[in-house]
Parts: structure tokens; C-alpha cells; sequence
């Protein structure tokens, strides 16, 4: 068995649950915030703000924000791999992909952790 150093699961199909896993999680976020959008009524900063400040909708929110990174790493993963057969220019895209996706990792906690 190949291992690749860059891969995000252990194999295929630890990949594979980690996308559909992940697939579900934004799905339930989605309606999560949906749900929001139809009930309330009024939206306005106040009542957007509160939902916000929520403990519950901010840890959901970094978990929707994870899921997003993490299915967006393992496609883009497999895209380059597949794709671009040069390993030097392979490497330096998935380093740009790293730091993309880590860059909105951190810039997510601060919005929502921050002042």
C-alpha cells in the first residue's frame, strides 16, 4: 500500500467517510441556519448579533467552518495528485492550499472568538 504524506486520512475509504461525514455536518449547519432565516422573523443586527453570541452557534459554526477545511483539503488533495504530475509544482500548490485553508481556520476563530 502507497502511504502519501499529504493525504488527510489514513486511505481511501477513511477519506471517503471523512467527506461524507463532513458532507453531513454542513448539511445539518445549513438547516441549522436556514431554520434561523425563517423563523425570526425580523432580521436586523440585534437579533443577528444574539444569534451569533450563542455558545451553541459558535462552536456549530467553527464545526461547519472545520468540516469545510477538512472536505476542501481531501478534494483539492486529490485533484492536484491526479492532475498535476510535476511533484514540484504539486507541492508548492498544496503548500498554498495549506495556507489558504489555514488562514481561514484562523481568520473564522477570530471572528467569532475575538473582540
Amino acid at each position: 500500500m502507497v502511504k502519501h504524506v499529504s493525504s488527510f486520512g489514513r486511505n481511501g475509504v477513511h477519506d471517503y467517510l471523512l467527506i461524507r461525514a463532513t458532507a453531513i455536518l454542513m448539511t445539518l449547519y445549513t438547516v441549522y441556519l436556514i431554520s434561523f432565516l425563517a423563523f425570526s422573523g425580523d432580521i436586523s443586527y440585534i437579533s443577528w448579533t444574539q444569534f451569533f453570541g450563542s455558545t451553541f452557534t459558535k462552536v456549530f459554526t467553527m464545526l461547519a467552518l472545520l468540516s469545510v477545511l477538512i472536505h476542501a483539503w481531501i478534494g483539492l488533495w486529490q485533484v492536484l495528485t491526479d492532475y498535476v504530475k510535476c511533484a514540484t509544482l504539486r507541492g508548492g500548490l498544496l503548500l498554498a492550499v495549506v495556507v489558504a485553508l489555514l488562514s481561514y481556520f484562523f481568520s473564522g476563530f477570530y471572528i467569532l472568538w475575538g473582540a
